[in-house]
């Protein structure tokens, strides 16, 4: 299957994951292959050999050959409202049976439900005009708009299959509801955190560490490489939702057995987000949040004795000397 170079934009939040909370409401037609499936993790599979009653099984979004005049399309619910700046329309597998052409609009449901965005009860607006998609192909499409969105509505012309749909953007949290007492997790993606740097994840993403819920399993989480450097230690940045005092930590490394670290260290700094380069070049002041710390195998670590709580905007996860993390929380209140 063909991949190119990903553009910036796909280091941004999938507004769309089924993991984060985004839901396919409705489609056209899913004789082929279910909906849900545009929404789930990675790009999709193949097996060969595998056929159910209806045809080929195919892993991705795929409608019947069309007899009639008209198109195919599946209204999506985002997993929180949020500013998208691109799309990923995947073909990956869907060879002879992809849409040539497909198009985006995006509504917001401002407070109303699903049931009202499926009645048109709001205004569609197209965010992609009909465009070209290639066979078995990551499809990007950048979207120039500024506005924040609930749902979208991928149509395909004028039938066929899609593997996933990503929506890339930014959260949308309005944090004047959010009151200053109020408990929050502040490294929560879908409240806005983003993990932005790293110096390894080899085996899993460091996305995974702010992602809801617990791990599901060993690749649900971040993962470095075996580190024979003596002395070695692995770190990952996380932006923080919001410029927060920190109340308690929790750092859970769920499924790892023989791959946990052996401790960690937590620190905190303050820095504009124009600013974050100087995370790359090292020239920032880090506040010891948590000292250096033993972890167990499997287990959910909470920390509340903690060295400073803020404010922070970005916190930096250091691993002694490498290995595996599920999660990690920050449990706070925003400033």
């Amino acid at each position: 299957m063909t991949e190119i170079i990903a553009p910036a934009f796909t280091k941004m939040i999938d507004l769309a994951a089924e993991r984060l909370g985004g839901k396919a409401l409705y489609c056209t037609d899913d004789f082929f292959a279910e909906k849900e499936n545009l929404l789930k993790p990675g790009r999709g599979i193949f097996i060969a050999d595998k056929y159910t009653e209806r045809g080929k099984w195919m892993d991705g979004w795929e409608s019947r050959r069309k007899r009639v005049p008209g198109h195919d399309w599946c209204v999506i619910r985002l997993a929180t409202e949020g500013k998208i700046s691109g799309v990923d329309i995947d073909t990956n597998f869907f060879l002879g049976n992809h849409p040539p052409f497909a198009s985006i609009e995006a509504c917001n449901s401002l407070g109303g439900n699903d049931e009202d965005v499926l009645n048109d009860k709001f205004a569609w607006k197209e965010i992609l005009g009909k465009s070209p998609l290639n066979p078995g192909s990551q499809n990007f499409y950048e979207i120039k708009d500024n506005f924040p969105y609930t749902h979208i509505r991928l149509h395909i012309y004028p039938d066929g299959g899609v593997a996933r749909l990503k929506v890339y953007g930014e959260v949308s949290k309005n944090w004047s509801l959010v009151k200053s007492d109020q408990e929050i997790d502040l490294a929560a993606a879908i409240n806005g955190a983003r993990s932005i740097l790293c110096n390894d994840m080899f085996f899993s993403h460091m996305d995974n560490l702010i992602m809801p819920g617990r791990g599901v399993n060993m690749g649900d989480g971040w993962e470095t490489k075996r580190n024979r450097t003596p002395n070695n230690r692995d770190w990952v940045i996380v932006r923080l939702a919001h410029k927060g005092t920190i109340d308690k930590l929790l750092v859970d490394t769920c499924h790892f057995k023989g791959n946990y670290p052996d401790s960690c260290l937590i620190e905190g700094c303050i820095i504009d987000i124009a600013d974050e380069d100087k995370l790359k070049s090292g020239d920032i002041n880090w506040t010891t949040v948590l000292p250096q710390t033993k972890l167990q195998a499997d287990h959910e670590h909470y920390f509340d004795q903690l060295s400073s709580k803020g404010p922070f905007t970005h916190l930096r996860l250091t691993i002694f000397p490498d290995g595996g993390i599920s999660r990690m929380r920050v449990f706070g209140k925003k400033s």
